[in-house]
């Protein structure tokens, strides 16, 4: 069975490009009208030294020579004008639709599902977003224009050297479909080279973002040499698809100029054969002007191949970009419910989950929160504690069943107000390359700086924040380095606090934190938690104790649920062995 036709140029894929081209229309016309007029000053120049060698040196004339000259130097300083504004101009046109593109992809990423980001490299989102935003700028910057522009002059060439002379030009035509041809598998093999070469990008990007990232993991178990192998093989791929590019270059590019100082021989020799005859059909001025002529036909499809190579990298990256964007992979908004403020009644109804499909994580579970309480979720890891936080805040659709707040299924209640009521403070920290101040606000207007340093005073970090260099204004760097994880913990703390939540989730908060911090996150737990439903899934026997309820999972179903010294009555109780195991251990320690 035969492989579908592949298309050179996808035409398809320009015209959804062209529809980010709208907003700048009128500098996408005056571009078109630059490439006219510089393909016609381009041809002008040649067909006026043909008159002026006709009319004035081979006649050994001076009259009107210098008129000819004059005309000459101003198509030439237009020609300059108008070469350096189409220049400008199409760098402008594809910088300002990358911005509208690249601000559409982000968009877009804000909204993605967190499964697709669990099944995504961030670093070949990043090449999507960065590199592959500047290929196509070059479209229009390096590439379309540029070749509309070889082309139109060479259509402009072709039909003055139709009209000087039909002899001179038969020779020319002669060794065109050659290099038309030549031009046609060099685009085609140059495709698929820069495919491969886009691919490569995409594993290298991805490749050195997680190493750098898991440094630290890599130095403590000594694989430095194994990931020095590894990145020589990715990079070795790299370096060959790049080479496929400079081979299809060399040949191509030697056998343009080949043919057209061939071509220029043959017109030379053919042409001055003539010239030297009485009363032949080729001039003097016809001559040179085809000498002149046969670069301008040449070069521009020599430079339509090379322009080609970056119209085909843009074209590649756009595809990539556009297949990130054609992703539907947004949780469905459809709620209408504006959640202004919750009481906090929390209900599951025999939810099920699956974050591969066919492999529940979540088996039919279903628990109340009144509102108010405290709860507290126990279990082993991968008994389904995070996942209930994580289906809460909508951050994953469920298979089936019901989740609802105050009686309202959450599907009901547009995601903006849902997550705005429900605070969240997670193990794994995350905070940006900012000062602690933008960190804890994540620059939201209305949450101000005295609110965020009351807000520190109320659960009794405020001092601790005021020990570090510029207070609230210092810069913890990249994932917050310059903290330690107990900081990090606080400062996340905070961040949840300071948005007055109406439920508000601790997701094991304390487990990887020192004794000071411990002590310093209990007791805003303790304040912060105070008529306000909060959900903890429990690390540290304080919280658990202090709940007023706990729900004991396993395997993603609820076992046990009951108040502490409740289940601490059930005889051989799940609850109860895991107190015995790591709670009272705990306890004694």
């Amino acid at each position: 069975m035969s492989k579908p036709k592949e298309n050179i140029f996808d035409f398809k894929l320009f015209k959804r490009l062209f529809e980010y081209i709208k907003p700048y229309k009128g500098v996408f016309f005056g571009l078109i009208l630059l490439v006219v007029l510089l393909a016609a000053f381009s041809a002008a120049t040649p067909y006026i030294t043909k008159y002026a060698i006709d009319d004035s040196i081979a006649v050994k004339a001076e009259k009107g020579f210098l008129f000819y000259i004059m005309i000459m130097l101003a198509i030439l300083m237009l020609q300059t004008v108008f070469q350096l504004l189409f220049i400008y101009y199409a760098s402008w046109l594809g910088q300002n639709l990358v911005m509208d593109v690249r601000v559409k992809l982000f968009d877009h990423l804000l909204r993605f599902k967190m499964k697709y980001y669990d099944n995504s490299s961030v670093g070949v989102l990043i090449t999507r977003a960065v590199t592959d935003m500047e290929r196509i700028a070059d479209i229009f910057g390096q590439g379309l224009f540029m070749i509309f522009r070889d082309l139109l002059t060479m259509s402009v060439v072709f039909g003055v050297m139709l009209f000087l002379n039909l002899k001179l030009s038969g020779i020319v035509f002669v060794m065109l479909p050659l290099l038309l041809y030549a031009t046609r598998i060099f685009q085609k093999y140059m495709k698929k080279a820069f495919e491969e070469v886009r691919n490569e990008v995409s594993n290298l990007n991805s490749f050195v973002q997680e190493r750098l990232t898991g440094m630290k993991i890599l130095q403590l178990f000594t694989r430095e040499d194994i990931e020095y192998k590894n990145f020589k093989a990715i990079n070795e791929r790299h370096k060959k698809g790049w080479v496929k590019t400079v081979w299809y270059n060399s040949i191509f590019f030697p056998l343009a100029d080949l043919v057209s100082s061939i071509c220029i021989g043959l017109v030379a020799w053919y042409g001055g054969l003539n010239v030297a005859l009485e009363g032949s059909s080729v001039s003097q001025g016809d001559l040179i002007a085809f000498v002149m002529f046969i670069p301008m036909l040449f070069r521009p499809l020599r430079q339509i191949a090379d322009k080609f190579n970056t119209l085909q990298m843009g074209m590649v990256a756009a595809t990539r970009v556009f297949k990130v964007i054609d992703t539907t992979s947004q949780i469905d908004d459809t709620g209408t419910h504006v959640a202004d403020t919750y009481k906090g009644y929390i209900t599951f109804d025999n939810v099920h989950f699956s974050y591969v499909e066919d492999e529940d994580v979540l088996k039919g579970v279903s628990f109340e929160v009144k509102a108010g309480e405290t709860v507290a979720i126990v279990g082993a890891t991968g008994a389904g504690k995070s996942t209930i936080i994580n289906l809460l805040n909508r951050f994953y659709e469920i298979k089936e069943g019901v989740i609802s707040v105050d009686n309202i299924n959450i599907k009901d209640v547009t995601l903006t107000s849902l997550r705005t009521q429900i605070a969240v403070v997670l193990q794994d920290v995350f905070l940006f390359a900012d000062t602690i101040l933008n960190n804890i606000t994540l620059n939201a207007p209305e949450i101000t700086e005295a609110r965020v340093q009351q807000a520190a005073k109320d659960i009794g970090i405020h001092d601790f924040i005021m020990t570090l260099p510029n207070g609230y204004h210092y810069n913890v760097k990249e994932r917050g380095v310059m903290l330690s994880s107990g900081q990090r913990q606080l400062i996340s703390f905070l961040r949840a606090y300071v948005t007055n939540p109406s439920i508000l989730v601790l997701d094991e908060a304390t487990s990887s934190v020192d004794s000071y911090s411990e002590q310093l996150i209990q007791n805003a737990t303790d304040k912060i938690t105070k008529g306000r439903t909060s959900i903890v899934i429990a690390h540290r026997l304080a919280t658990v104790k202090k709940a007023d309820k706990i729900i004991v999972m396993d395997a993603g179903k609820i076992v046990e649920q009951g108040s502490h010294q409740e289940l601490l009555k059930k005889k051989n109780g799940y609850y109860k062995n895991l107190y015995e195991v790591q709670f009272l251990q705990e306890e004694v320690a």
